[in-house]
């Protein structure tokens, strides 16, 4: 009973702060996914020091130099949104992205007592992995591309809250109604050797109920803030793509021996536990934007 109240709290002060974050504007939504991305990499760092020992023993000038250049490069992508005194946040993100990615490499030579490009080869794939995405997701937000008929009445411009939203709800959705129907029906186990717990029939069922009920919300009720066919699609993408990011963070897990890639939400694990499907599915919503809705 005590852990069921306090996954419950965790959750609903979670699911309060995302909102919060990601509707209030545009800062609150950049310093949202900001200290996601933060928290994340730290996460992701943990990972491999569990899977591959020789990457504890990285230098500090190592160590911290990715961590502030995943957050540069957060920075670097919100460009002129946030300027004064006649520099903005993007300006200064691409330079010390630029000089933390230029001069890691030299760092390593010269601090590391055993030098490895398998171990920037870890941190480089650390901000592909975490970083990039997360990127993608403030872009999404920030982008003051050609505005679609119809979403005056909610943004003024570019795409807004919107897509980010609906990508985060359907992913929402998909897991859940993948666990119900999996807890119900499931029987035939999909990737065993990765998800033990995770069904064919479960994770089947919640993509089509997902994609089910992005199409018939987008239809009836959607349409006027987004044309409908583009809620199925974005629901296909965090169906599909979503269920391959829980998957990738669960091998990860297994590889480093670990439940959990952290603690800081009780009941929840970590960053990585709860963004692992958006991190994978980002990249695909940030194309289907591009190409298909702008």
């Amino acid at each position: 009973m005590k852990t069921f109240v306090t996954r419950t709290v965790t959750a609903l002060f979670f699911v309060a702060i995302m909102l919060g974050g990601i509707l209030w504007n545009e800062l609150s939504f950049f310093l949202l996914f900001f200290l996601i991305n933060f928290f994340a990499l730290q996460e992701y760092f943990r990972l491999v020091r569990q899977i591959d020992a020789e990457y504890s023993e990285v230098s500090a000038w190592h160590r911290y130099g990715v961590l502030v250049a995943g957050c540069a490069m957060m920075m670097a992508v919100t460009d002129q949104h946030f300027a004064g005194c006649g520099v903005s946040l993007g300006e200064i993100g691409w330079v010390m992205a630029f000089i933390f990615i230029l001069l890691l490499p030299l760092g390593e030579i010269l601090m590391s007592r055993n030098f490895s490009l398998k171990t920037i080869g870890y941190s480089l794939l650390g901000l592909l992995y975490v970083t990039a995405p997360l990127s993608l997701i403030v872009d999404l937000r920030l982008y003051e591309g050609g505005v679609v008929p119809g979403w005056h009445t909610i943004v003024h411009r570019g795409y807004g809250y919107l897509i980010p939203l609906l990508l985060i709800i359907f992913i929402w959705i998909n897991d859940t109604m993948a666990y119900i129907v999996g807890s119900l029906i499931g029987r035939t186990p999909f990737f065993p050797s990765i998800s033990p717990k995770k069904t064919i029939e479960g994770t089947v069922g919640g993509m089509v109920l997902a994609i089910t009920a992005a199409g018939v919300f987008g239809y009836f009720w959607g349409d006027q803030w987004l044309h409908w066919p583009h809620w199925i699609g974005l629901a296909c993408i965090a169906a599909l793509f979503g269920t391959a990011g829980d998957l990738l963070e669960s091998r990860l897990k297994r590889l480093a021996g670990i439940k959990d890639s952290g603690s800081i939400m009780p009941g929840h694990g970590g960053f990585l536990d709860r963004f692992d499907s958006l991190l994978v599915a980002a990249p695909f919503a940030w194309i289907y934007a591009r190409l298909f809705i702008a």
